[in-house]
């Protein structure tokens, strides 16, 4: 492998690795503000339990992807150094922006978020963790506003072979950043509720822990059912107002055709980049016009023939992002559907079935995001800034031989961290909230011995510890 091809790959580990971890925490962390407010409000231990129980999972999930994004920016530097050079003057402080305004707000409320439950008041408690939320939807944006100016650069002047910015609003919101940021944005608490909805399926399957598994699962698959209707509408725009106009090239490879002419949308492809043609493909008649609004069957998607063979991004990369990010979104709206009808019908605790599926689907908020940004970053080669800078001429000049035994290093190192981050899962989830029951708990307060009593659940706490 030559040394872009390495220095990609690096890359593209280190980004897959950190995104695993947003697609989960970003989400969750509005879901604790929700149910802490609940229970303020209603002042119900069962809230204070949810509280507890998915704070564990969102505390160590929040510490790996802060350590996970940190080295994608010491990468820029070391295997991007001709990129970070010449982008430096608007990349650098956009990504400063993300450290002042996301990190150290994140970093001032956690500790409250994590340690102070029952000592410091309700209101601080919760502003913390309102807090640590925006804290990071604040991340996510600043880093879709980098990312957005390198897929439709806008605001900036070329001087001594640096882009140097002439119009700050421009640069951070750019035609791609209007569309991709929202799409983000509405991804992750999909797919955090996603994440939540399986896990509380799990215990409906192991008929356990009902007070926090039916109010967890209630809350996930509504915000699923309400978000996902509007992220298809936003997806869609993304589509017609920036991969279109700005990026048609990408466009033509996650259609999946090298010639005009074909007014069916591709199911299966196997592509040969180098001979411009497919292998083996299989595509569904009319339903791609019909995608393009035409339901004639009359209109054809475009080949990636229309592009310059010299600046094609890689067809089977972009093509099979897309499709994971589109399948993976079938089987979430499948979920959704069924979650409302079953709820409509009064079924919703009873169907087994559905509890058993909704399990199966717990990852597939994060194959979504992470085939999103494998067609987003993929759809935009060979250009690291479209238009402007090409992959190639952004790499630093380092011996292939220090990268791939960098690669290996990283890609050990991110399994290590990544199966132990499944374990401590599996391991929190078998444990199940039953042990963060505040009418169990040996350090009850007096505020909840109150509670308990005027509620009588003091019968239900000897029937729980036992």
């Amino acid at each position: 492998m030559s040394l872009i091809d390495l220095s990609r790959w690096q890359f593209a580990l280190t980004v897959v690795f950190h995104m695993t971890f947003p697609s989960i925490t970003v989400g969750m962390s509005v879901f604790l503000s929700v149910i802490y407010a609940m229970y303020w409000h209603t002042q119900k231990p069962v809230y204070l339990q949810m509280f507890r129980f998915w704070r564990r999972i969102f505390a160590v999930g929040f510490a790996l992807g802060v350590v996970a994004g940190a080295v994608i920016t010491f990468q820029m530097g070391l295997n991007w150094g001709v990129f970070g050079a010449k982008t430096g003057p608007i990349i650098g402080p956009i990504i400063g922006m993300e450290v002042v305004t996301a990190f150290f707000v994140e970093a001032g409320f956690i500790g409250i978020l994590l340690y102070g439950d029952g000592r410091v008041r309700h209101i601080t408690m919760f502003a913390s963790t309102v807090m640590v939320a925006i804290g990071t939807i604040l991340s996510s944006t600043w880093i879709l506003a980098a990312n957005s100016w390198m897929q439709t650069p806008e605001g900036y002047a070329v001087k001594n072979g640096q882009y140097v910015p002439t119009n700050w609003a421009a640069a951070i919101f750019t035609p791609a950043f209007a569309w991709r940021f929202p799409h983000m944005l509405l991804a992750v608490l999909i797919s955090g509720a996603i994440f939540i909805a399986g896990i509380a399926a799990y215990y409906l399957v192991k008929n356990r822990a009902h007070g926090v598994a039916r109010r967890s699962l209630s809350i996930a698959l509504g915000v699923v059912a309400l978000l996902l209707p509007v992220q298809l509408l936003v997806g869609d725009g993304v589509a017609g107002n920036v991969d279109i106009p700005y990026q048609m090239s990408k466009l033509e490879a996650i259609e999946g055709n090298w010639q005009n002419g074909n007014t069916g949308w591709m199911i299966f492809d196997i592509p040969d980049q180098a001979a411009a043609k497919n292998i083996f493909s299989i595509s569904i008649p009319w339903l791609g016009s019909a995608i393009s609004k035409d339901p004639t069957g009359k209109t054809a998607t475009p080949g990636l023939d229309n592009t310059p063979a010299a600046d094609r991004p890689d067809m089977a990369a972009t093509f099979w992002g897309f499709r994971a990010m589109f399948f993976s979104s079938l089987f979430m709206f499948a979920t959704a559907f069924i979650g409302v009808v079953l709820r409509l019908r009064n079924r919703l605790w009873e169907s087994k079935r559905f509890h058993k599926y909704v399990l199966w689907t717990t990852p597939m908020g994060i194959f979504a995001i992470i085939g999103g940004w494998v067609t987003s970053e993929a759809g935009r080669q060979p250009w690291v800034v479209f238009g402007l800078l090409r992959t190639s001429a952004a790499v630093s000049k380092l011996a292939p031989g220090t990268v791939l035994f960098s690669v290996i290093g990283f890609s050990l190192i991110y399994l290590i961290l990544l199966g132990s981050y499944i374990a401590y899962i599996v391991h929190t989830v078998k444990i199940g909230p039953e042990r963060d029951d505040p009418r169990v708990s040996p350090d009850l307060t007096p505020e909840l011995i109150v509670n308990a009593e005027k509620s009588n659940t003091f019968a239900v706490a000897g029937e729980v510890s036992r």
